[in-house]
């Protein structure tokens, strides 16, 4: 005789696939018994309250309101740093290419490098010379200019 077509795991999925189906259909009534469609704008609203917390209820305008003068608001971009200008540095080269036209000057009062260009040099300049400078604002930062040998 035949052997039926159906096995074990054939009527498994299929009780499986049912179940989905029912369960399925289970949350959709039950959304539908739930839903609070055509309620009102009012249930959909949610506040924030002055901690950050969501709340239902709208907050009180009455309370907690300061008042601000129009003369204490400032507008524009805050003020830069002033840099000094026209202060002569002493300094050392620190590293310099003759062929490709740029260095590193060590100020002496304060140990920082500044980036130098052969167009910013006065004198001819070469590693170890002690050098007077100027600090001028460039594209990355400060950069020493009219720098001469001492």
């Amino acid at each position: 005789m035949a052997r039926s077509q159906e096995t074990f795991n054939k009527k498994d999925k299929e009780k499986k696939r049912l179940k989905k189906r029912q369960d399925k259909q289970l949350k959709k009534e039950e959304r539908r018994a739930n839903s609070n469609k055509g309620a009102g704008l009012e249930s959909m609203l949610a506040y924030v309250d002055e901690n950050g917390h969501l709340t239902d209820t709208p907050p009180d305008v009455t309370k907690k309101k300061k008042e601000i003068k129009a003369e204490n608001i400032e507008l524009g971009v805050p003020k830069k740093e002033v840099i000094e200008d026209d202060v002569i540095r002493k300094g050392k080269v620190a590293f310099f290419d003759t062929s490709k036209g740029y260095g590193f000057i060590r100020d002496l009062a304060n140990e920082e490098k500044y980036f130098v260009h052969i167009s910013g040099t006065l004198d001819e300049i070469g590693e170890n010379d002690s050098v007077t400078f100027e600090l001028e604002k460039g594209m990355k930062g400060l950069n020493a200019v009219r720098v001469k040998k001492t």
